[in-house]
């Protein structure tokens, strides 16, 4: 069962379709980790030319994923509800294993530092038991929610 389904998941963060990159939101712990999912679906628009032949989610959009749901985590603390989170830097990120439709992206992201409105997560996706992405994510807590 999850925590937070795609409408509440849509109260916190301001991403929208065709962008909103995660389907559910299993744990949470506001201001410091979430764990959230994402079901790749051969509908996604990016798969029409990212390939034809061999259908493979982008890793930016896996990273991108999992700032989505490190998102949720730091804009669920009372500080920053309303308000948005932006990319500040992507450090260390590795690309282990492709993700292609069928796939079920497991999106984990803890909060390891704020100080003010800048913050850093350490963030994995795993398909099944298996790692396929990693990275450490600075963010910027910004201004209202659009």
């Amino acid at each position: 069962m999850s925590v937070l389904n795609i409408k509440e998941i849509m109260e916190i963060i301001p991403h929208r379709q065709p962008f909103l990159l995660i389907d559910t939101i299993e744990e949470l712990e506001p201001g410091k980790r979430a764990v959230g999912t994402k079901c790749v679906s051969y509908n996604e628009p990016y798969f029409a030319g990212h390939f034809p032949q061999e259908p493979v989610m982008p890793g930016v959009l896996i990273v991108e994923a999992l700032a989505q749901v490190g998102a949720a985590a730091i804009l669920s603390q009372p500080d920053f509800q309303g308000k948005t989170a932006y990319f500040a830097a992507i450090n260390s990120a590795k690309f282990r294993q492709k993700v292609v439709p069928g796939d079920v992206l497991r999106l984990e992201t803890e909060i390891i530092k704020v100080k003010g409105p800048i913050g850093i997560g350490e963030a994995k996706a795993y398909v099944g038991d298996r790692l396929a992405v990693e990275a450490q994510l600075t963010f910027a807590v910004g201004g209202e929610k659009p």
